[in-house]
């Protein structure tokens, strides 16, 4: 039968063909700069989303969204971020490694994987995991690379520490006061840089005791 090709020789050929629309979508996204909330516009839940149905107003109801998200998934809730766009937060497996990132929609607390890193490179989480993390990039490395990377594109900003997530690091980027200005990644195999362009002003964190 024709259909039978369809699970042969062309199967490969479809799943390279939407896991680099995947990757296109993701990009695009990341392109579109840093104007717009990512409730509006973006390439979607692609890894899963929870929807609460409810806004979410505080840290208090930002905590409960990403525990419904955590949970099933036996993870749970590490350092939360609240930016103009939304809330932010770390997802930390049993022993406190820090294992994911998300993102809560504040209009309706759905909560889903981040945009970005979080999803192209994370090696145990994200939509394309490897069976072996390859890290050639320590975390002092991703701090200096870092910080090439600010002096040449945000000029006044400089890097904070490097949280070691599966396959990359996650920086808070800081201004000469020490103040959060927003967050970027560092590829541990390969050193490469993705700025995270949709969360907006920070304005505020909390941290949870315990906390990896």
């Amino acid at each position: 039968m024709k259909t039978g090709r369809l699970g042969g020789r062309w199967l490969p050929l479809v799943v390279l063909v939407a896991a680099l629309a995947a990757v296109v979508a993701s990009l695009v996204w990341v392109a579109g700069g840093t104007g717009g909330s990512p409730w509006r516009s973006g390439p979607g839940p692609m890894t899963g989303a929870v929807p609460a149905g409810a806004p979410v107003r505080s840290f208090a109801d930002a905590d409960r969204a990403v525990e419904r998200f955590a949970a099933p998934r036996n993870l749970h809730v590490g350092e939360v971020m609240q930016f103009s766009n939304g809330y932010y937060a770390e997802l930390l497996d049993p022993a406190g490694r820090r294992a994911t990132e998300v993102l809560v929609d504040p209009g309706n607390g759905t909560v889903r994987v981040e945009f970005g890193p979080a999803m192209m490179w994370n090696t145990v989480y994200g939509m394309m995991p490897a069976p072996a993390r390859v890290t050639t990039v320590g975390p002092e490395r991703a701090v200096g690379i870092a910080d090439g990377w600010l002096a040449r594109h945000r000029a006044g900003e400089h890097a904070g520490e490097a949280d070691d997530f599966p396959g990359y690091y996650t920086l808070h980027t800081l201004d000469g006061t020490g103040r959060i200005t927003g967050m970027l990644s560092v590829n541990a195999a390969t050193g490469q840089v993705w700025y995270h362009t949709w969360h907006g002003t920070f304005l505020r964190m909390q941290e949870h005791p315990g906390h990896g």
